[in-house]
């Protein structure tokens, strides 16, 4: 420390070269190493340090240094009021001490080797009435800090503190903008086709990237073994991936999963919940960061950032990785329907493939028939298994549980069309109306119902006759669903259907199964089947 007065014309002359540096800084790092170089060489000491206050208000964080070590940046601390430069940040005022260590208010930080440094003069950073951090000069001798000195530094944290406020707005704009195009990246990463385990570990390293951790990594319940199983990992250190799996509930991610909430462990290597100590120790973790992984109000996992050196992870930082984890439980419970759809979507395709199998042996035992009777019957069972099978040609295109009852209705009448229509009739058979969505057990019940009604009326209602036309009817009302199928054939006399078999096989199927009611309405014009089901959420509660 010079133990003259600075030259006024000196102090003028470096105060202006300041502000015009400042005024031209607009990154934080470069900021903050210009400020404390300048200052250093003005005030004449033998070191100058800057703390910045985190958005919690609770920490002060060393950010630069001409002389602590290098080490320590980013990581050294003080609470607010802690310290002699924590005091001054809390007070709003300087302060000057010529033994910085006899005062009880100083704390000394073993990791910034200021063990040789003994007068420390401290000023809060203050801009617009806020405190942003403070700053100290420090002397390697005893000195006293004369009240110009004071003032001098004084002045300096004002300049600089309007120009760190701007460059920490630029910062964190920056650092925004940084995780915005990581969120994005995740985003495409999860959406996109790669396989899971793939997409998982690109997730963990750019996740460990953008939160500026030496280790990420994810961890899934495993519910038929009752673990919670490494299933990515990004670290310098391969020895991490080979960790072996936790008991469901134990540890630290036990609790996670059991809170689901974020847990912040200040010290892996001694905290009581932590499991892996000694691997903790022989990898160099220190400080965690965990989060749960949530899909629809249930954990399914862990995601959990570790760094060598202690850290207190802030607000934004906790956010931040927690919406990494959901965006990445989202894509996991993704993955995982679409396997489920695939293999549900298989199993209808296998069952309809048999189905169709079975018809097809019936249709050829029927052409062996010598009695025409038993062809009828052939032809009936025939129509009833290709049917069931209908449905199940939907539900291994669409792989969804709701089934489009028009869908299937069109695909009877394609089948009644080439195979079950008597030779010699011209039989024109639609079906009109509007979608209609029901679970699968219902589907298949109506499915069924509507064969049968329309193989009665190509057997029944066009006896004597060339041509005649079938329409199947699909709409919906305030109640449910109305499903009607009505011919223009001959029509018949006692009120119902004449085949005995097809009507008990309607009408246990619409009581049973539909919780409905069928009508049948006969004139010599034609008649119609008017089919009443109740509305499907009903059905939706029994599957």
């Amino acid at each position: 420390m010079n133990n003259y007065p600075i030259p006024r014309s000196s102090i003028v002359v470096s105060l202006r070269e300041i502000a015009q540096a400042l005024s031209a800084a607009w990154d934080l790092d470069p900021t903050l190493d210009l400020i404390a170089r300048r200052t250093n060489h003005v005030m004449g000491t033998d070191s100058c340090s800057i703390y910045l206050l985190e958005p919690d208000g609770e920490i002060l964080r060393l950010r630069a240094s001409t002389r602590l070590a290098r080490e320590s940046l980013g990581r050294a601390s003080l609470r607010m009021g802690e310290g002699l430069t924590g005091w001054a940040a809390r007070e709003g005022k300087p302060v000057a001490v010529r033994e910085a260590k006899r005062d009880p208010r100083f704390k000394l930080l073993p990791e910034t080797n200021e063990e040789g440094l003994k007068s420390l003069l401290a000023v809060p950073l203050t801009n617009r009435g806020r405190v942003i951090g403070a700053m100290n000069v420090q002397t390697s001798e005893f000195h006293d800090f004369s009240p110009d000195e004071e003032e001098l530094l004084m002045l300096i944290g004002d300049l600089a503190a309007g120009a760190l406020d701007r460059a920490i707005l630029y910062d964190n704009m920056n650092r925004r903008l940084e995780e915005l195009t990581t969120l994005a990246k995740v985003s495409q990463t999860v959406t996109s086709q790669m396989v899971p385990g793939e997409m998982l570990e690109l997730v963990a390293e750019m996740t460990a990237q953008t939160m500026g951790v030496e280790v990420c990594s994810l961890q899934l319940i495993d519910e038929e073994r009752g673990e919670l199983v490494m299933r990515a990992a990004w670290s310098r250190n391969q020895t991490y991936r080979r960790r072996p799996p936790l008991r469901e509930g134990e540890g630290v991610m036990g609790e996670v999963i059991r809170e689901r909430k974020p847990i912040m462990v200040a010290d892996v290597r001694t905290d009581p919940r932590y499991r892996y100590k000694e691997m903790a120790r022989e990898e160099g973790l220190v400080s965690m960061l965990a989060v749960p992984l949530i899909v629809r109000e249930k954990a399914i996992g862990v995601m959990a950032c570790y760094t060598t050196h202690p850290e207190v992870f802030t607000p934004q930082q906790t956010a931040l990785l927690s919406t990494l984890a959901n965006q990445t439980a989202l894509a996991i419970e993704n993955a995982r329907l679409a396997t489920s759809a695939a293999v549900v979507r298989e199993m209808h395709h296998r069952i309809k493939n048999n189905l169709q199998t079975v018809a097809m042996l019936l249709q050829m035992q029927s052409g062996e028939a010598a009695d025409p009777s038993l062809a009828t019957v052939f032809r009936a069972s025939i129509g009833r298994i290709l049917s069931i099978a209908a449905v199940h040609e939907v539900l291994s295109r669409q792989g969804f549980r709701l089934v489009d009852v028009k869908q299937v209705a069109e695909r009877i009448v394609r089948l009644t069309s080439q195979n079950m229509v008597r030779p010699g009739l011209a039989a024109a058979i639609s079906v009109e109306g509007e979608a209609i969505l029901l679970p699968s057990r219902p589907a298949t019940s109506l499915a069924l119902v509507v064969n049968e009604l329309l193989q009665n009326a190509l057997e029944h209602a066009f006896a004597g006759r060339a041509e005649g036309r079938v329409r199947i009817l699909l709409g919906r009302t305030p109640e449910g669903t109305l499903v009607e199928v009505e011919d223009d054939g001959v029509g018949f006399s006692q009120g119902a259907p004449s085949s005995r078999l097809g009507l008990d096989i309607v009408q246990t199927l619409v009581r049973d199964d539909l919780s409905g009611t069928i009508e049948f309405h006969s004139d010599p014009k034609g008649t119609r089947a008017v089919l009443r089901i109740p509305r499907m959420d009903e059905f939706q509660e029994a599957e």
